[in-house]
């Protein structure tokens, strides 16, 4: 019999779990599919997303005949038996060949397409797990349409989970039960891969002894001898992911590296690597902020190598990023400043912008006195001239207050310093 993944595969696109960015009403890919009218394209996505199934749905739907290859095994060879098909009378609609990991075809391999994907003889869908911008040949890159294909959320798998129980159910004329937490638990550690899920489930069905009663019942201690992973309290849309979330930048604010760490293990442990990654964006921009400014480009560098390289690798820049960032120097005056400039915005009238700072590189500017008495900061001492900048009615507020780390006190004397250079000259003039 063939595999409860491969039995479950949608046969439209409504039935494809996740991939709302792409597949959602409206949505440019599924105006495509539907159209029928395809172009290239090279769907780029971790494995277990959907790519080989939205690219035969694609297939059906455009009225091609479609070619599989998998460039792990197929060979030059591959290509031109398809060619040679080209003037076929099954072939009298056009030709779609899905091409999967095409990152293992050579540069030679990826050239001998490239004459009938411009003619129109042969629409390729290629799919990739890694970067197509580093792997794919550029010719073939600049005639094809990227999508890139995200991990399904566990709640997308579970619901995919819920479907394949009652398919289940129906194959074995038997009621199947999962404990409280088991699809949780199948959909949490499948890293948003809805085929490991789901062959997770199939494991744990098959591994089932009917009850008293006629059922199958599936066990947390079945699912996570399935998954070879343990159960652990860390529900994404419950009080115990808000409570790791918090516990995790709390203690990242707190300068606690140790238990920065322990957090992000258990939110890796739990699969949630984006919530990780977007945590500690925001930490090192709200918590380390001006003190150490680099901490936010570090941040984002680490956490761009995590989204490619996927768990469990991505735990590496990760933690390089939570060390660096609960180690840092800490001041929130970034965020304290935008916050009480949106109140300001939020609850009064901050009045117009100075006539001196308007726009005035247009006709009829110099009539309305746009830019007039604007004085240009660089032709002075210290690139710097003392004006107004806000508005009137607001015109002595302050919304940065420096930190009392060394890099923003390091600023402020710096400029206390080129501002009293300025009052003595204007004092002289």
């Amino acid at each position: 019999m063939q595999p409860l993944a491969d039995r479950m595969r949608p046969g439209e696109l409504s039935d494809v779990v996740g991939q709302q960015h792409l597949l959602g009403e409206g949505k440019l890919l599924r105006r495509l599919i539907e159209g029928g009218e395809l172009p290239n394209m090279i769907f780029y996505g971790p494995s277990g997303t959907g790519k080989t199934t939205v690219a035969r749905i694609a297939a059906e739907k455009s009225g091609k005949k479609l070619y599989k290859l998998n460039a792990t095994n197929a060979s030059v060879s591959d290509i031109k038996a398809i060619i040679s098909d080209l003037d076929g009378f099954g072939a009298a609609g056009g030709v779609l060949l899905y091409l999967d990991e095409i990152q293992n075809f050579n540069k030679k391999q990826q050239q001998s397409l490239l004459e009938f994907i411009e003619n129109g003889s042969i629409t390729l869908i290629a799919s990739t797990t890694e970067n197509p911008y580093f792997y794919i040949y550029n010719a073939i890159l600049s005639r094809s349409t990227v999508f890139e294909f995200e991990p399904v959320t566990p709640a997308d798998i579970e619901a995919a989970l819920v479907r394949c129980i009652g398919v289940l159910e129906q194959e074995m004329s038997a009621k199947i039960l999962p404990e409280e937490g088991v699809l949780l638990h199948l959909s949490e550690t499948a890293n948003g891969d809805v085929r490991k899920a789901i062959n997770g489930l199939e494991l744990c069905v098959n591994a089932a002894a009917l009850d008293k009663q006629g059922q199958y019942v599936l066990t947390m201690a079945g699912a996570e001898e399935a998954t070879q992973r343990k159960s652990f309290r860390h529900d994404r849309d419950g009080d115990s992911h808000f409570d790791v979330m918090s516990a995790f930048q709390k203690s990242i604010r707190g300068s606690d590296p140790d238990a920065a760490i322990h957090y992000l293990a258990r939110l890796l442990a739990g699969g949630d690597l984006l919530s990780a990654c977007r945590r500690l964006l925001v930490c090192a921009a709200e918590d380390i902020g001006l003190a150490y400014p680099q901490a936010i480009t570090i941040t984002k560098a680490c956490v761009d190598s995590a989204l490619q390289l996927g768990l469990p690798e991505a735990r590496i820049p990760l933690a390089d990023a939570v060390i660096l960032c609960a180690t840092a120097p800490k001041s929130n005056s970034g965020m304290c400043a935008i916050d009480a400039a949106m109140r300001d915005i939020a609850t009064m009238d901050t009045g117009d912008i100075p006539k001196h700072l308007k726009d005035s590189h247009y006709g009829g500017a110099k009539k309305m006195g746009h830019g007039a008495g604007y004085q240009y900061a660089h032709a002075f001492p210290g690139h710097y001239v003392e004006q107004q900048y806000l508005p009137d009615k607001i015109k002595d507020r302050q919304y940065y207050q420096p930190g009392d780390n060394k890099t923003e006190q390091a600023a402020k004397a710096y400029w206390d310093a080129v501002k009293a250079a300025a009052r003595e000259a204007g004092k002289e003039r």
